[in-house]
């Protein structure tokens, strides 16, 4: 893998200049990480979405949620969305991702120097994962709009495809990219909390640690994965609690509700209805969902990308308080 240097007066600085290769590997990561996490979250993103936007779900818990589900449903009503979740997450996490690792060694270069970089890493943490995700949701949004939809409104359609056909003939794209900036709102807070949190968390690891402790880490794949599962729960958490009320206003505007007008008017409006306990309804069982989505997506992501022969991915931490 070739590399540039960026001179300063006092330190050379090395930014790693990732091939078409590296990132069709960090695509390729990405997308089988977010598309198996996702997936295998769907029971529990399907009772979130009911207690968020059905009456019948707004006095009941996770636990009873999902009884009443299996109730009138059947198990298989915990699998209502699967293909949209899949489909759309595979797209979305490749180009998250991968767009991530490209966006922040661009944002580094533009620093100039190791001592710039490493003292506005937060921005650059902060622009290169809003970047990454405004990109990833173009590929989203219609088939998140697809899996509410069929969420939200039993007997919509049979699946994916028919979900899809069925919104596309009867909206248009307008009503495929209706969820668009609400979509935003809430996966970029999502993006900044999973990514940016995960990074101090890696970094206030390593900086209270030895030298010699980092040495056995780095030969060690237990004590390296286990960071990364602390890590990624911690990510889970702020990633759940930053995007929860655009969380809960993306499944109102997706399944037809509020005024109309523009899409600032009806979230402004939706939001003012819902009240601060309404936008963070359904808040505990997302933050499950979330610590295990965001855990084990780092835990794959790395394990995929090791597998693959990627190159590890730009660090810019502090290495000391």
């Amino acid at each position: 893998m070739a590399e540039v240097k960026i001179s300063t007066t006092s330190h050379p600085f090395v930014v790693p200049q990732f091939t078409r290769k590296d990132y069709s590997s960090f695509f390729l990561a990405g997308a089988l990480c977010a598309t198996i996490s996702h997936g295998a979250m769907t029971p529990i993103d399907v009772v979130k979405t009911r207690i968020q936007i059905d009456p019948a779900f707004k006095t009941l818990s996770f636990i009873s949620g999902t009884r009443h589900i299996i109730a009138t449903e059947g198990p298989r009503g915990l699998l209502t969305g699967f293909g949209p979740t899949a489909v759309g997450y595979l797209a979305q996490g490749g180009a998250k991702f991968a767009g991530y690792e490209f966006w922040k060694t661009k944002f580094v270069e533009i620093a100039g120097s190791q001592e710039i970089a490493v003292q506005n890493r937060t921005v650059i943490y902060l622009g290169a994962a809003s970047v990454a995700e405004f990109f990833a949701d173009i590929l989203l949004t219609p088939l998140e709009a697809t899996r509410i939809r069929l969420v939200s409104e039993r007997g919509y359609a049979t699946g994916l495809v028919t979900g899809f056909a069925r919104l596309a003939r009867e909206g248009g794209i307008g009503e495929l990219y209706a969820g668009f900036l609400p979509i935003l709102c809430k996966q970029i807070p999502y993006a900044i909390g999973q990514f940016t949190v995960n990074e101090f968390c890696h970094e206030l690891v390593y900086r209270s640690i030895t030298e010699e402790s980092k040495q056995k880490i780095s030969k060690s794949a237990t004590l390296k994965y286990s960071i990364a599962l602390g890590s990624g729960i911690i990510a889970g958490f702020a990633a759940a609690i930053l995007s929860h009320p655009a969380d809960t206003l993306l499944s109102q505007i997706n399944k037809g509700h509020g005024p109309t007008g523009s899409m600032p008017h009806r979230l402004f409006v939706l939001a003012r209805e819902a009240g601060f306990k309404g936008l963070f309804a359904g808040l505990g069982p997302r933050m499950i969902m979330t610590a295990g989505l965001v855990s084990s997506q780092f835990l794959m992501y790395g394990a995929i990308k090791d597998a693959l022969g990627a190159p590890p991915g730009l660090e810019i931490h502090k290495e000391s308080a």
